[in-house]
Formats: structure tokens, sequence, C-alpha cells
């Protein structure tokens, strides 16, 4: 089971720059859907590769569905060679991303960004539009799914603030 407050606080805690993506975004934003891991897009400069490779250096981190013998080290050199990881820690699952279908890298998302409260702390997450083009860019049947949802709750806002403007 992942610990969602857990894995989110390592990261914040250790100063580690990324937006929350994914189904825990959708949460953020309002969306009751379950979710079994946490994705976020991560920013790739030198310095917070190490400071996200010493966050969950204590957590067992591991290669999701790799062979349990598989010569693996999760240090900054590793995520540097790399760009997405599928993880598995022993707080949770989590997805990094180095760039994301619709949206690109961290630097290109970040504009789309606001922080929400989740969990009791405050996350940077995809804003709610942006979310909603890269799950269809990422067209997966789940993805298809979520985004009715989460054009719903963008049409309930959008609501609300033409209600509030009058």
């Amino acid at each position: 089971m992942t610990d969602y407050q857990g894995l989110l606080k390592t990261l914040l805690d250790s100063e580690v720059e990324f937006i929350l993506v994914g189904g825990l975004a959708a949460t953020a934003h309002g969306s009751p859907r379950f979710t079994q891991d946490v994705d976020v897009v991560y920013r790739r400069t030198p310095e917070n590769l190490q400071r996200l490779a010493t966050a969950l250096s204590g957590h067992a981190p591991y290669l999701r569905g790799a062979p349990p013998d598989l010569p693996f080290r999760w240090d900054a050199p590793t995520i540097q060679r790399g760009l997405n990881f599928t993880l598995t820690t022993d707080i949770g699952d989590i997805d990094f991303l180095g760039e994301i279908a619709g949206g690109g890298s961290y630097e290109e998302v970040l504009p789309f960004a606001e922080t929400k409260p989740l969990f009791d702390l405050a996350v940077v997450c995809l804003g709610l539009r942006k979310l909603i083009e890269v799950k269809r860019a990422a067209g997966r049947p789940k993805d298809f799914e979520a985004i009715a949802e989460l054009e719903v709750i963008w049409e309930e806002l959008q609501s609300q603030r033409n209600t509030t403007e009058n």
C-alpha cells in the first residue's frame, strides 16, 4: 500500500523540485478516483537529481517489475543517464518522469502548475486544464475515463467562478 503523504513529505522535506501529475494530481483537484502510485515530473538539474537520489536512499528504491537480482543503484548518475523511472519503495510506488506526453519537461509544465493542499501538505500539482490535456495525450483507457470526470470538475469550477463574478 502506498503511503502518499509519506512519499510526498519525503520529497518536500528533501526540497526536491517536482510537479505532481497523474491520479494523485486529479485527487488534489477533487477527483474521488483511486490511484495506486504517485506520479511526478521532476526537474533535471544536477542539484535536484542529487536531492532526489538522497530523498529516497533510505527507502529501498528499486525498479518496479524488475527481477529481484537485477543490479540497480539509485543515485544521481543513474537518474542522469535515465529519464523515466517506475520505482517501488518501502513507502510505496512512485513514478519519476523526466517528461510527460502532452506536456514535456518540468520547465515546460511549470507555468501550468499550482500549489494545492493534499494530505496536510502544500504540493505543486499540474493545473486542471493541463492535467486533462496530458491525460488525453497519454491515450490510455483509464485516462479517458478520468478525463470525463475532470472535465465535469472543470465545468463546475468555471460555473462557480462565473457566479461569483456576477
